[in-house]
């Protein structure tokens, strides 16, 4: 069984190995730097929300942050980042995640939901963004530097929230 909800302190760490993990992969997160303590503290609490996926026994399966992607007459637009730990992959913890961000979207009071950077070799996400029924934008040639110096096409997306 998959839990969602609010991250705790106690989840930080966790979290972290989880997060920079796919920062080190360097193959779908923008991200360069890994967190410690003191800035996934910061990070996360600077979040509209930070959600936390957790098994039965409590222990941290994945996470997403949610926050604004632009201000002021376009800050009804909501940006999301999502991370999987590597042994929970396949096991429905994306889609869950992914699932209650909208919930918690709208929520919020966010009208769309938008993915500006969806690296075109993630299969995993666009088939669960596919799915889920989220609008492919079109495709940014060469816009995500891989961690080996290649260049990635990224794909945006978006999904109503209203």
């Amino acid at each position: 069984m998959i839990t969602v909800k609010n991250y705790e302190e106690k989840h930080i760490a966790s979290m972290n190995a989880v997060w920079n993990g796919i920062v080190a992969d360097g193959i779908a997160f923008p991200q360069t730097e890994e967190l410690d303590i003191a800035s996934g503290t910061d990070f996360y609490a600077a979040q509209s929300f930070t959600g936390v996926a957790l098994d039965e026994d409590g222990r941290v399966l994945g996470l997403y942050i949610l926050h604004p992607n632009n201000i002021g007459r376009c800050g009804h637009i909501c940006n999301a980042s999502y991370a999987v730990a590597p042994h929970a992959r396949g096991m429905g913890v994306g889609e869950a995640l992914v699932r209650h961000c909208i919930e918690k979207g709208r929520e919020l009071g966010f009208r769309i939901l938008q993915f500006n950077a969806v690296v075109s070799t993630n299969t995993p996400a666009l088939n669960l963004y596919k799915k889920l029924g989220f609008v492919r934008l079109g495709v940014i040639p060469g816009g995500f530097r891989m961690d080996d110096g290649t260049w990635a096409d990224i794909i945006p997306h978006y999904i109503s929230l209203v």
